[in-house]
């Protein structure tokens, strides 16, 4: 008799999570000025071994979301549950112990290491931070790590400058892997790589997964990437969620207009399909999420209210902010008139499907391998 599937666990349940940087006016005497609203509330849940996809434009919110689930910049409010406990009330040293379970990839690999230390110093860190002592000593445990990742564990001794960028974003991996944590948070960790080097990338961070169990945050702005690699994606606006469902309904039928603007956007390489399909235009400038919109944040620059709503409807998008509701079953939209739409969703399912569209993130059953030969160091494995 066959063991019945065991329910994933939840590993991180975010409520209500906000960041507001307060601000003071210029001159001789300084007041208090309004704040700016970086992230206003958003919640969700994470379960190991899961990838959460977040996306949208920039300037809404995801890296100062990203850095406030690890207390790198400290939320105004809201609370963060992670592994049972909420670490929003945790001290220095609880923090300290929740560093092994919880790390960060950075979307700047050569401004996340620090150029004057080696990177067998820098992927070796967390061992001596933590107090850990892994077996046969931490140069070998280091270089092991190098090896995992694709680098060469000859190379123990250079500094960050001699790496290309690929490499470098491979030492930050390697450096966030060696506690084995549950969670990485992944800020926008392959949007300043090639597209081919792209591939790698994502390649290895799922290969990890698979092999300890991680689960990710992974910010990003290339919908082709996070469809490949997320599991559920959330989609944020001035600091607030718009959407949140699993990766194929969202590619497949957005519900909130923001989400259709975004997937309109993807060119098609079919010129026929491409001067034929719809081409949602968002009009107007970002808001300022010092004064955001009243009621609905989105409805400045919405289609569908500028469009299709009558002055009674338009009227309830102004006045009263929607909620992250339930629409269909397991996809969640903060919009009054949520409606899906499948002809958007064809359109960039195509895209991402279609040979030659981009970097092909396909790649063998068998576990990611380093190259036999080393390389030349200014080389890109």
């Amino acid at each position: 008799m066959t063991a019945p599937a065991t329910a994933p666990s939840t590993l991180l349940e975010v409520t209500n999570l906000t960041k507001h940087f307060e601000q003071r006016t210029s001159g001789v005497i300084r007041r208090e000025a309004a704040p700016v609203k970086a992230v206003d509330g958003i919640s969700f849940t994470l379960n190991s071994g899961e990838t959460l996809g977040l996306v949208g434009e920039s300037g809404c919110g995801k890296s100062t979301a990203g850095r406030s689930l690890l207390r790198l910049i400290e939320p105004s409010g809201g609370s963060i549950v992670f592994d049972g406990q909420d670490i929003t009330k945790y001290n220095a040293n609880h923090l300290r112990r929740f560093r092994r379970e919880a790390q960060m990839v950075f979307q700047d690999p050569i401004g996340s290491l620090n150029p004057r230390h080696p990177i067998g110093s820098i992927i070796g860190a967390p061992f001596s931070i933590q107090k850990v002592n892994p077996v046969g000593g931490v140069r070998a445990e280091v270089q092991r790590l190098m090896e995992r990742v694709g680098l060469n564990p000859e190379h123990y001794n250079r500094y960050p400058h001699e790496f290309s960028g690929g490499q470098r974003q491979r030492i930050g991996i390697a450096r966030a892997i060696a506690l084995q944590p549950k969670l990485i948070v992944c800020d926008e960790p392959v949007s300043a790589l090639d597209v081919s080097i792209q591939a790698q990338v994502v390649n290895l961070l799922e290969d990890l997964q698979n092999e300890y169990g991680i689960a990710y945050v992974f910010i990003a702005h290339d919908l082709s990437v996070v469809r490949h690699i997320s599991d559920r994606v959330a989609v944020m606006y001035l600091g607030k969620m718009m959407e949140l469902t699993d990766r194929d309904t969202l590619y497949a039928a957005p519900m909130h207009p923001y989400t259709q603007a975004l997937m309109s956007a993807v060119p098609i390489p079919d010129p026929k399909r491409e001067n034929t399909r719809e081409r949602i235009l968002l009009t107007g400038d970002l808001p300022s999420p010092i004064n955001p919109p009243s009621g609905c944040v989105f409805h400045t620059r919405c289609p569908k209210f500028r469009e299709q709503l009558s002055e009674d409807q338009k009227q309830q998008c102004v006045e009263i902010v929607p909620l992250l509701e339930a629409k269909a079953d397991g996809h969640f939209a903060a919009c009054h008139f949520a409606e899906a739409r499948t002809d958007i969703g064809v359109a960039i399912g195509a895209t991402l499907d279609t040979p030659g569209s981009g970097a092909s993130f396909d790649k063998p059953a068998t576990s990611f391998e380093p190259p036999a030969a080393p390389p030349a160091s200014g080389s890109t494995f």
